[in-house]
């Protein structure tokens, strides 16, 4: 039997034998999804994109990422819009780690500045807006919840066990003194509601992270499902709006993230969460919390970059970044939970 040894070969040869998928060529690499590699891959069956770790992250664990990716949007696909799944892999001898791969969807990720086919006005911002929301609120309508997707009951303590990891976490590993990390996770663990519904959520949900229709607001995929859970949909509905429409004049974390929206007179966040409920039927009482809630524990995961940073571990402009993007989210968060109540 010839032994291949280049793995892309290798990659080409299983797909042929095991999938039934022939001419299968890794093209190039893609941008977003900054936790894994994702890559181009032209086939006999038309375009799919590869996903799987970065070879030097590979570890017993290193394909729960895309595991999980792959079971929530094989209970997805068809009820809204995600790239098509293919196939997950878990042989490492394939590849050299495990990977996933669905149907190519194109489309464009609009970061700070509208696709050239789009007017440049308020209105095309308030449909892009609706759009992204919409798209939201099917994946919220999702019901019942698969049941291979997790454990709904403990589900609903996410937001608790959320809060609770996070401030041990930073407890535990700090570089600099982030007073708002704990009062804010003091806060929103004695003021968290208890969840109306639990749904798939998201969890790192924002115009970055779908494609939309170059040609007109409308989301074509949702991308990067790694860090999919069950929960209250609310998590996700925070963070997204939270995010839209941010007042320019602040200090802002992550001031890139849907900075498209951020023009006087666009639909704002509010009401964006309120289209979420007519859509969805759900409640939105407590969006102020949830937002607090997001930017609080975005501000504590990516905290954990920033320690390696000063560890001298990693060294790029992301981490750099974040000396100014954490407080600035944390300090976002305390506005908003001092709008709720917090003293």
């Amino acid at each position: 039997m010839q032994i291949v040894s280049d793995p892309a070969e290798r990659f080409a040869r299983w797909l042929d034998r095991e999938a039934g998928i022939a001419e299968a060529r890794i093209v190039r690499p893609l941008t977003g999804g900054n936790a894994n590699v994702t890559s181009l891959v032209e086939t006999a069956d038309g375009p799919m994109v590869l996903r799987h770790p970065p070879a030097d992250t590979v570890s017993d664990l290193a394909g729960a990422g895309i595991a999980r990716e792959f079971r929530f949007i094989s209970a997805i696909a068809g009820k809204a819009p995600v790239a098509a799944p293919v196939l997950f892999c878990n042989d490492l001898a394939v590849l050299g780690a495990p990977f996933s791969l669905t149907r190519f969807v194109s489309g464009t990720a609009i970061t700070d500045t509208l696709p050239s086919a789009y007017a440049n006005n308020v209105d095309t911002l308030d449909a892009v807006g609706h759009a992204l929301i919409d798209a939201l609120a099917s994946v919220h309508a999702i019901t019942p919840v698969p049941a291979e997707l997790g454990d709904a009951e403990k589900a609903r303590t996410f937001v608790g066990r959320q809060i609770e990891r996070w401030r041990a976490v930073r407890s535990a590993h700090a570089v600099r003194d982030l007073p708002l990390i704990e009062t804010l996770g003091v806060w929103l663990a004695d003021n968290a509601p208890p969840p109306e519904a639990v749904r798939i959520v998201h969890c790192d949900y924002h115009l970055d992270n779908v494609l939309m229709d170059p040609a007109v607001p409308d989301v074509r995929a949702i991308l990067d499902w790694e860090m999919a859970t069950l929960a209250d949909p609310m998590v996700d509905v925070g963070l997204v709006t939270a995010m839209w429409n941010r007042d320019e004049s602040l200090p802002l974390g992550f001031a890139f993230v849907q900075r498209v929206s951020n023009v006087a007179g666009a639909v704002d966040g509010r009401s964006l969460a309120q289209r979420w409920a007519r859509a969805t039927g759900l409640s939105i009482d407590h969006l102020g919390y949830f937002q607090a809630f997001a930017l609080w524990r975005l501000a504590a995961i990516v905290e954990g970059a920033y320690v390696l940073f000063r560890e001298g571990q990693v060294d790029g402009p992301y981490e750099r970044g974040l000396e100014q993007d954490v407080p600035a989210l944390l300090d976002a968060a305390r506005r908003i939970a001092a709008g709720e109540g917090m003293a």
